[in-house]
C-alpha cells in the first residue's frame, strides 16, 4: 500500500448550497458554475500526485458523478464543524495505516500538483505542513500522526484559522513547513484576482 493518502473535502454541488457569499454577487447559477469549474481543476491536479486519494463529500456518496472510482475512493464527512469532519477524516486515515496524510479543499483554482508534492515531501522531515490562503485561512493541511488537538478550539470561516492553527502547531511542540500562499474563490473579489472567469 502507497503509505501516502490524499484527502479532498468537496461540497455536494446543488445550486444555493456552494459559494453562497459568491452567489450573492453573480447569482446562485453562476456560482454552482464556478464551483463545478474549482471541482474539475481540483479532481486534475489530484489525479497528477502519485498518492492514494479520497473524496469526501459533504451531504451524500455520488457513485455516478466525474470522480472515478478507481482513482477516488468515495467517503462521507460526518461531524458538528469543520474541525470536527476533518478529524475524523485523519483519525480514520491513520487506523487505516497510511503514514503520510493530506487534506485539500475544493476552492482553490491556484492549487497545482507541485503543491500537493512539496506537501508530501515536506512531511518526509516535519510533523506537519500548511498552505495558507490570502483571507486567513488554509488550502491545504498536512501531518503524519493523528493530533486532533489542530482541529479544536478554531474560529472556523473566520480570517485567524491559519494563525490559530499554526499557534496550535507550536503549542504542540510539532516542527511544520509553510507552502505558498494561494487564493481560495469565496468572494466576487477572489474571483477576479483568480484565472478562472464567470459562466
Amino acid at each position: 500500500m502507497n503509505s501516502n493518502l490524499l484527502m479532498i473535502f468537496i461540497k455536494n454541488p446543488v445550486e444555493g448550497e456552494v459559494k453562497t457569499r459568491l452567489g450573492s454577487s453573480i447569482g446562485s447559477t453562476n456560482a454552482l458554475q464556478i464551483y463545478k469549474k474549482l471541482l474539475t481543476h481540483t479532481r486534475e491536479v489530484a489525479s497528477q500526485v502519485e498518492t492514494n486519494r479520497q473524496v469526501w463529500y459533504s451531504s451524500k456518496i455520488d457513485h455516478r458523478d466525474s470522480w472515478n472510482k478507481e482513482r477516488f475512493d468515495k467517503k462521507l464527512q460526518s461531524g458538528s464543524d469543520l474541525g470536527e469532519r476533518m478529524s475524523v477524516a485523519f483519525q480514520k486515515a491513520f487506523e487505516d495505516g497510511y503514514g503520510k496524510v493530506v487534506i485539500i479543499g475544493s476552492d482553490c483554482a491556484d492549487i497545482t500538483s507541485r503543491h500537493i508534492k512539496d506537501a508530501f515531501h515536506a512531511l518526509n522531515a516535519k510533523d506537519a505542513v500548511i498552505g495558507p490562503s490570502k483571507d486567513g485561512g488554509y488550502y491545504l493541511l498536512g501531518i503524519r500522526k493523528y493530533t486532533p488537538d489542530i482541529f479544536s478550539g478554531i474560529s472556523w470561516s473566520t480570517q485567524e484559522v491559519f494563525e490559530q492553527t499554526v499557534s496550535r502547531f507550536e503549542h504542540l511542540g510539532l516542527s511544520y513547513s509553510v507552502l505558498d500562499v494561494l487564493n481560495d474563490i469565496d468572494t466576487i473579489e477572489d474571483l477576479r484576482d483568480s484565472n478562472l472567469s464567470l459562466p
